[in-house]
């Protein structure tokens, strides 16, 4: 379990490569909220909206999470515990004024960066012209 990143995988990478190239300059693995004990993986402060990109095996994609065999039962309580972190994690930041943006991480770059440019157009932040 050591050998599972927290943060910097390939996709958050590859989405905030995609974010800095468009001019976005952004907080990463950051709390959007200081008294709430969770770190988004891309966080725009002014803006409010915080990002997060979710791993298919540890949030329950409904395309690629294939349950475990060994250990069934720990793993399915694991996973669901995780499905509903996520849904209060997603309350809490809306009732604060948050946009919540998931991403599974099998969705492409491309895509993901326009689900983050439309909340932030949502929240009248456009990104920078680049020289």
């Amino acid at each position: 379990m050591r050998a599972n990143q927290g943060r910097d995988t390939k996709p958050e990478l590859l989405l905030r490569s995609h974010l800095y190239q468009r001019g976005l300059r952004y907080r990463v693995s950051a709390r959007p909220l200081p008294t709430l004990r969770r770190t988004a993986d891309i966080v725009f402060p002014r803006a409010k909206v915080a990002v997060f990109v979710d791993g298919c095996f540890w949030h329950g994609c409904p395309e690629h999470h294939r349950p475990s065999r060994s250990n069934a039962t720990f793993w399915r309580d694991k996973i669901e515990g995780n499905r509903a972190r996520d849904r209060e994690t997603n309350t809490v930041l809306r009732s604060e004024g948050w946009a919540v943006v998931r991403v599974w991480e099998h969705v492409e770059a491309a895509e993901a960066v326009d689900l983050v440019l439309a909340a932030l157009a949502e929240r009248g932040v456009a990104p920078r012209e680049s020289p």
